[in-house]
């Protein structure tokens, strides 16, 4: 595996997990973004957005695009989410979660 994968696996997890954590499960990317850098995970826009969509492609989150010119990304938890973000269940291609 590519260091380059082992980054991308960490970062969807990290995006389950503070999805799992926000009180309705719901964030934009806008907000990933910044939280994803707090914890060492710098990156662009356009790749939370990639993360994202790759999530939503497995249906681990949905994916909402509102406001003018769909300027807003919405990402939402889904339940299948949820149980890989809390470790009940595993998907190739997103980092399992160590016991916490």
């Amino acid at each position: 595996m590519s260091l380059a994968e082992v980054f991308s696996q960490d970062r969807r997890l990290v995006i389950l997990r503070l999805l799992a954590e926000d009180l309705d499960h719901t964030l934009n990317t806008s907000v990933l973004q910044d939280a994803l850098a707090l914890i060492g995970h710098g990156c662009s826009r356009d790749c939370v957005e990639t993360e994202c969509s790759w999530l939503e492609e497995q249906r681990l989150v949905a994916v909402e695009h509102v406001g003018t010119d769909n300027a807003v990304t919405v990402v939402r938890l889904t339940g299948r989410g949820q149980d890989v973000a809390e470790g009940r269940a595993t998907v190739p291609g997103v980092k399992r979660p160590r016991a916490r």
